[in-house]
């Protein structure tokens, strides 16, 4: 791996919780100090740090950038993974979704089928409700793994919708005539597959992009319809 992506790798683990000091950056990647200042200013230049005199600090969604960068650079994804909080990925979606006009829940807990179920995170906006599942895992993915991720997602979403409406679940949609549940899988970066079974896989930083065109798309889209009419 390039000296950038050893350098991207120890930010994402010294600034988990903190800012940190250059001098902690450059003995935790163990380069050479004008290498680590070098590289320290570039990334300051992109936007991606703020670099004040020796201190570094990572703004909110940052994180997640330089993660990708390092996985660009050769990090291993499931080591950068790692080092990312579950929070950061779901705070990236819930504001992806929110910068679409959808409506948010996060953590969806409920009941179908004597089975209790979760979905990190749901957006509404008619006609559509978008079922996330946020996912760590390597670049490669086996086929069978991958199909048994997906199919969990999709029955997530199937019975979030079998389970509507539901007094707990404030869900706008159920305001609607008819809604079209879509699940989908969140990934650090771009795997082997873009679709499985016509479940979007889709990379974090891709994410926005995919939101505001998948009204256009969403019927090639594994999806679940749901008829609200009858409780008008």
């Amino acid at each position: 791996m390039s000296f950038e992506g050893n350098l991207l790798i120890s930010l994402l683990k010294l600034t988990q919780e903190t800012s940190v000091l250059v001098k902690d950056v450059q003995a935790d990647c163990r380069l050479p100090s004008e290498v680590t200042t070098k590289l320290l200013r570039r990334l300051h230049a992109e936007g991606l740090i703020n670099l004040e005199n020796d201190l570094i600090e990572v703004e909110e969604g940052n994180r997640i950038k330089i993660a990708v960068k390092a996985a660009e650079f050769g990090g291993d994804v499931e080591r950068i993974s790692a080092l990312l909080r579950w929070q950061e990925f779901e705070d990236l979606a819930i504001l992806a979704l929110k910068n679409n006009g959808f409506t948010v829940s996060k953590n969806v807990h409920f009941k179908n089928a004597d089975k209790r179920w979760e979905i990190d995170a749901v957006g509404c906006k008619k006609p559509l409700v978008i079922c996330i599942d946020c996912k760590h895992w390597q670049r490669r993915m086996a086929p069978s793994v991958m199909g048994r991720v997906v199919e969990a997602q999709v029955e997530r979403t199937e019975a979030l919708a079998n389970s509507l409406p539901n007094a707990k679940l404030q869900f706008e949609c159920v305001k609607w005539k008819k809604a079209q549940f879509v699940p989908a899988i969140l990934s650090l970066v771009q795997g082997s597959y873009k679709f499985y079974d016509n479940v979007p896989i889709v990379p974090v930083l891709q994410l926005q992009d995919f939101i505001y065109q998948i009204p256009a798309y969403m019927y090639s889209f594994r999806s679940f319809s749901k008829s609200f009419e009858h409780l008008s």
